[in-house]
């Protein structure tokens, strides 16, 4: 049995539902879909998520918010329309002008394109539509509550030999929607497909699967046939954009198989994601390289730093109460980097300066922009002496390493250089490993 996820350009118009549809008809095991919103049909158009995005802020902030939302139901009525299917989308978009009127809400007016593209596919494939958020439930937190969804999403989607299921939300309390990040949809159909025992879950998208390295710094980056779960996590949260880097979580327990496919081209051989590589897959010192720019080190120095108890956690913890997570934490006796993305200091570095000071006394403390992060992923780094070969491939390219952080769960080697050396040092460091790839 196979949940099958479209992404947004897999479903960006008539054209493409009809195409995904096929898909799903060519293969019976294919029993529930799980969808995104409409995305791009061009390269200036805008995504059905971005325009709900647009009517929030222009109903939050007392602005005439119909023009965007009108884009909207015009988008849909033009999808249904050309799928020849009846369907009373003007009753949907008077209920979500009431809910707008009354108290307008990001998370709600954001789950509205992946609701209202499941009502259309839904009745041009004439399976039942599961509404998410009746099924998916978040806590009082906001965070994902696996109690409370799996027995209820599991009984909904056997009760159906076929569904469709939108992706991105899910319900908190009896009417309050809330959504995954940004391009959680992966999520739901993860969800899903741990929900009803599947033994796949194909992710459908516009690519042919996840590469070895960033297209636009390495044009001839090869597509990766085989990955595991904890690669595939560590490049998707290190930039690799192909997946949402939850989305191993909730399949990754049930071994359950991922395969992220191309509509554009479904014989592809796509990328598998398994927990351990079959006995036929050539074992590789390193799976891929990916990297984020966007991040600041703050520096602290102190004489007796290493002595001085608490001091690493009363640093984190001034940090985290201006909202602000850090990436990396390099230490040495008196000196103590703390990377962070730069977004979130910008608001508060002032404040973090002043309080890490008056609390601490640090000798020196200062925050430097511009730095990129760079991983190496691969299973087999520590066995195939990668390692070593990633730092002399750096100093061959005359790159100044900021930081070195090398895990010891033998997965990931991660580098901080200058932003203005990423895309070189990303290049040479594809040139110099691809034979380990």
């Amino acid at each position: 049995m196979i949940v099958a996820k479209f992404g947004g350009t897999s479903l960006a118009d008539a054209d493409a539902i009809r195409n995904a549809v096929n898909i799903l008809r060519d293969n019976p095991e294919r029993k529930y879909m799980v969808v995104s919103a409409p995305g791009k049909r061009f390269g200036e158009d805008i995504k059905v998520t971005d325009l709900l995005y647009q009517v929030y802020e222009a109903a939050e902030n007392g602005r005439d918010y119909m023009p965007a939302l009108r884009l909207v139901q015009e988008r849909f009525e033009q999808i249904a329309a050309d799928l020849d299917i009846e369907l009373d989308l003007d009753r949907e978009f008077e209920m979500i002008i009431a809910r707008i009127e009354e108290k307008p809400s990001r998370d709600y007016l954001a789950s509205r394109g992946e609701y209202l593209n499941a009502k259309v596919i839904s009745a041009y494939l004439g399976w039942p539509m599961i509404d998410a958020a009746n099924t998916i439930f978040f806590d009082s937190r906001r965070r994902f509550d696996e109690a409370a969804t799996y027995p209820v999403l599991r009984r909904a989607m056997r009760r159906a030999e076929h569904a469709v299921i939108p992706g991105f939300y899910g319900g908190i309390g009896r009417d309050e929607i809330c959504t995954f990040s940004r391009g959680g949809s992966d999520v739901t159909g993860a969800i899903a497909a741990r929900a009803v025992k599947a033994d796949v879950y194909e992710n459908w998208t516009d690519v042919n699967g996840l590469l070895t390295a960033d297209p636009r710094v390495i044009p001839e980056a090869k597509t990766m046939e085989w990955i595991s779960y904890r690669e595939l996590r560590e490049l998707s949260y290190m930039g690799a954009s192909v997946m949402h880097e939850d989305t191993v979580l909730p399949v990754r327990t049930a071994g359950i198989p991922i395969h992220i496919c191309n509509s554009s081209d479904p014989s592809a051989h796509g990328t598998w994601i398994v927990s351990g590589m079959p006995d036929h897959v050539k074992k590789r010192g390193i799976s891929g390289i990916a990297g984020k720019t966007g991040f600041s080190n703050l520096q602290i120095e102190k004489v007796m730093m290493n002595v001085e108890i608490g001091f690493g956690a009363s640093v984190l913890r001034i940090i985290a109460e201006h909202g602000v997570s850090f990436e990396h934490m390099p230490t040495s006796m008196e000196t103590m980097s703390v990377l962070v993305s730069t977004p979130q200091l910008d608001h508060c570095r002032d404040e973090i300066l002043k309080e890490i000071d008056d609390e601490l006394h640090p000798d020196r403390i200062f925050i430097e922009d511009g730095i990129a992060l760079i991983a190496v992923v691969g299973e087999g780094i520590s066995n195939t002496g990668a390692a070593a070969r990633i730092l002399q491939v750096i100093a061959d390219a005359d790159i100044s390493i900021r930081m070195v952080d090398a895990s010891f769960g033998e997965l990931i080697v991660i580098v901080a250089v200058p932003e203005t050396d990423y895309q070189r040092t990303v290049r040479a460091l594809y040139d110099g490993l691809k034979k380990d790839m």
